[in-house]
């Protein structure tokens, strides 16, 4: 029996895991889920995640939600694929870190703007001071991932940092549709683009990108 990964376009919780089981090559069934149609507060879903969140995982009789626990389960239950925590126990510990970093410092920030400009129609119902500060605290995260990119990938070879990581920083993009004056993708600096467009080279990266991004 293959895996079931639950997952939402534009997630960008869900992109990690989409990309760590391409990198391991798990097999799995994909179910997209729509927001729209409610699909994630089903009550079959809800008995995959009570949270009513996404990703999540089944495995047999076996249901897994958060994408971090779910990259742990994926490198400790398909051992033989590539990794997802490569190298020394330094290595495999700094990946742990920038997954870390990456999750309280700018998935945090990414957040609030989600919650501004995706849950606020009304432009004039925005947040302008939160919106600033989130903007501001999150250049600050691209000049930290700007001096944390020495190598070709986060921890030298691709892995959950990158995968981590990645989705957040791209989805900047699409908030500036929203507000073209954030300034967010002109604050990559060149090892941020050059470590960009390597994973997007990734062979299994088009199959991951979210669908309804494509238009």
């Amino acid at each position: 029996m293959s895996l079931t990964f639950y997952y939402g376009s534009g997630s960008p919780y869900s992109w990690r895991v989409f990309l760590a089981l391409e990198h391991k090559r798990v097999p799995y069934e994909p179910e997209l889920l729509s927001f729209s149609k409610g699909e994630h507060r089903s009550p079959e879903y809800s008995k995959v995640n009570p949270r009513h969140q996404v990703p999540a995982i089944t495995d047999g009789n076996f249901s897994l939600y958060e994408s971090s626990a779910i990259l742990e389960y994926l490198e400790e239950r398909f051992p033989e694929g590539p990794s997802l925590f490569p190298g020394d126990v330094r290595n495999r510990a700094l990946v742990r870190r920038l997954i870390a970093e990456a999750d309280h410092h700018m998935g945090s920030k990414n957040e609030k703007l989600v919650a501004e400009f995706f849950f606020k129609q009304d432009t004039q119902a925005r947040n302008r001071e939160v919106i600033e500060k989130a903007t501001k605290a999150l250049r600050f995260e691209l000049e930290w991932l700007e001096a944390t990119l020495e190598r070709d990938f986060a921890a030298g070879e691709p892995s959950a940092a990158d995968f981590t990581l990645y989705p957040f920083v791209v989805t900047h993009a699409r908030f500036e549709l929203r507000d073209p004056d954030l300034g967010l993708t002109a604050a990559r600096g060149p090892r941020t683009r050059a470590w960009m467009a390597r994973i997007e080279a990734l062979p299994y990266f088009d199959k991951t990108y979210p669908p309804h991004w494509r238009g």
